[in-house]
């Protein structure tokens, strides 16, 4: 059976070089395929997949700076260890071949003993690299389980007077975004949606933490139905100095459907986006937001509730920055503005086609439709 770390492909067009540099390596146990010029030589690599090339830089049909330009523009390919070999031996020429891709030089005529010292020498770059490259799989792994279960954590739509539709996009596998809503008695509905610093695992787990603490309503002495209650006990529990530096920021709010009242708070947060027509020719957007530090920057800072009417048929958003810091192709940033007059100006469209809509006109406006940042929405819909 053929082992990948002794794999090694010989791109030379001279038979003499070809039988000198087989023997050479055939004798120390590597396995060698030979190809008689570039073109060749870079379909052997795809299918042979070895774990070292020798390729000549001088060839016809393709010669070894062309080769070597294939080979790392290729993400697959792109890791094998390659030698070129070459009778040029000024500064200018070994920079135009690391710059096409070359990982060392071989000088011809070649010497055993140094082709020997230069292919141990890149096989065991080569195996580092396949290990690094099986920890990146293995920690890709773990972040996709991990994803999963951040993922399961979050609550599903909620249907009846109060309806609730929700997205969460990580611009990694893993974000700093997390969200909650769950009745607090059959009359108050608790809504937020906070955002870590940062992204990835780093960001991810403390979000996790606060939709624990906050779920089980496990802070003692704390009034779950005041928002600057919960978040002034926030505030206590997770100072940054103790948490690696993280704050997050979080909207909380807490909806009396008997009394159609909504008590707000919110920290360092984007505002929550109040949109009712009270007028049918007149689409009224009110944003709702107190002012004060994200969770965790200070120590003593002080949070306040506001108080909010819900008329009839209002529509309520609650969002993280990601759904509008979003860096245009003509590298103007689309802004809260832009976002705001998404949702009034096509407000029935979205009330038909839903938060994909929304989501879909966001990506167009990023190039490749790529997010920069975490992105997570909540559409409330007051009956």
């Amino acid at each position: 059976m053929s082992n990948f770390a002794t794999r090694i492909l010989i791109i030379e067009d001279d038979p003499i070089a070809q039988v000198f540099l087989g023997r050479i390596l055939e004798e120390q146990g590597y396995e060698v395929v030979i190809a008689n010029d570039g073109e060749e030589g870079v379909k052997q690599a795809e299918s042979f997949r070895p774990a070292l090339i020798i390729c000549d830089w001088m060839m016809p049909r393709m010669d070894g700076l062309e080769v070597c330009r294939k080979l790392k523009a290729d993400p697959e390919l792109s890791m094998i260890f390659l030698i070129l070999l070459t009778v040029r031996g000024s500064v200018e020429d070994r920079i135009l071949g690391l710059d096409s891709g070359a990982d060392d030089f071989l000088a011809k005529p070649v010497d055993p003993d140094e082709l020997r010292a230069r292919v141990r020498a890149g096989l065991r770059l080569n195996r580092v690299y396949q290990a690094l490259q099986e920890q990146k799989q293995m920690l890709e792994a773990e972040l996709v389980e991990a994803a999963g279960y951040v993922r399961s954590l979050l609550p599903a739509p909620l249907d009846g007077k109060v309806n609730i539709d929700s997205r969460f996009i990580p611009s990694r596998q893993l974000g700093g975004d997390c969200f909650d809503y769950y009745w607090l008695d059959p009359d108050y509905l608790a809504i937020y949606l906070l955002d870590v610093s940062g992204h990835g695992l780093g960001a991810a787990l403390p979000s996790i933490s606060v939709l624990n603490l906050l779920r089980s309503q496990s802070m003692d002495g704390v009034n779950f139905y005041q928002p600057n209650h919960v978040l002034r006990a926030l505030n206590e529990a997770f100072q940054m100095d103790d948490q690696n530096d993280k704050y997050f920021t979080i909207w909380y709010g807490v909806y009396n459907q008997a009394k159609r009242q909504l008590v707000y708070s919110s920290a360092g947060h984007p505002p929550a986006l109040l949109i009712s027509n009270t007028n049918p020719d007149d689409t009224e957007v009110k944003q709702l937001k107190t002012i004060s530090l994200p969770i965790g920057m200070m120590p003593d800072t002080k949070f306040s509730n506001q108080r909010c009417d819900i008329d009839l048929a209002s529509t309520l958003y609650i969002f993280s920055d990601g759904i509008y810091e979003i860096m245009q192709p003509d590298g103007d940033i689309w802004g809260l503005d832009g976002f705001i007059a998404l949702l009034s100006d096509h407000r029935r469209t979205i009330a038909d086609q839903g938060l994909n809509y929304v989501l879909n006109h966001v990506k167009t406006l990023s190039p490749n439709e790529s997010l920069d940042d975490d992105l997570s929405l909540l559409r409330i819909n007051f009956g």
